[in-house]
């Protein structure tokens, strides 16, 4: 039987949208479907995501270091710390202290830097969070941009297709000298591929593509950083982890398709759990 000691445990910072199949609701039952403890960091609460038309919205900015204290108190350290959207440039340094707290030797750091998509930066981040948002990204072991957020942090100008793999190189391994062991920026396309790009702390890279499946959707990139980061913590290697996250995606957007969820719904990712499972 698995003990306290033994199981793996990662806290994870995000918000939570009770409807629409993002951030801490995907999160958290991934990454206790990979065997890992997800213990919540809550940046916000919402009825539902931001696509919708209308939503209830609760900043946690002021409520959060009085919830971690608490667990200063107990004296907890993680396996992992996965840190997702945050909604202010004062939640960036509460990020940044907690890793410097809860952090082990052996803790495994995530940093999804959620900024933007499509080109275009998010309405709720101003310059200076971007700006902070580098300075976060350098306490990752890994890092998982998209490819407009990997713009926003090296400062390349955005287009969707046409990337030279030389550029890419060079636009991993910025970041890359910003702190992080190992970077992966997600949604490259190239043609009829969806290509993520692998750097690993030794500078070997990885193109690691599939063919384009299905509607873009919503949380699909949660989905794909839960399964990373919680491979990572098990001690998969990054490349493998990233193959894992990338074949579930697919298969969670082909499964939507064809259950006519709507888009700003997500992926039906609980009708293919059982993968992650076995």
């Amino acid at each position: 039987m698995t003990t306290e000691k033994q199981q793996k445990k990662i806290a994870v910072i995000n918000d939570l949208s009770g409807y629409g199949r993002c951030s801490l609701t995907v999160v958290m039952p991934i990454v206790s479907a990979l065997k890992i403890q997800c213990c919540p960091v809550p940046t916000s609460i919402l009825s539902n995501h931001t696509g919708f038309p209308t939503y209830f919205f609760d900043d946690y900015t002021e409520k959060m270091p009085k919830y971690i204290e608490q667990w200063k108190k107990l004296d907890l350290t993680f396996d992992g710390i996965y840190s997702g959207f945050l909604g202010s440039e004062a939640q960036i340094q509460i990020v940044i202290d907690m890793i410097k707290e809860f952090s082990a030797p052996e803790t495994k750091v995530i940093i999804d830097p959620i900024m933007g998509d499509h080109g275009k930066v998010y309405q709720t981040y101003t310059p200076m969070m971007c700006s902070r948002m580098k300075e976060l990204v350098g306490y990752g072991d890994i890092v998982t941009p998209n490819l407009t957020e990997a713009c926003i942090l090296t400062g390349w100008e955005y287009h969707k297709e046409g990337w030279k793999r030389a550029d890419l190189i060079r636009m991993a391994s910025e970041i890359q000298q910003m702190g992080p062991e190992e970077v992966v920026i997600t949604g490259v396309t190239e043609g009829s591929y969806v290509t993520n790009v692998v750097l690993e702390k030794d500078g070997t890279v990885h193109f690691l593509r599939s063919f384009r499946a299905g509607s873009e959707r919503h949380g699909t990139g949660d989905v794909f950083s839960s399964i990373v980061a919680a491979q990572a913590v098990k001690g998969v290697p990054l490349k493998a982890g990233v193959k894992k996250a990338a074949d579930f995606v697919k298969r969670c957007i082909i499964k939507s398709d064809e259950l006519h969820i709507p888009k700003e719904n997500g992926v039906c990712f609980e009708e293919l759990l059982s993968l992650l499972i076995r």
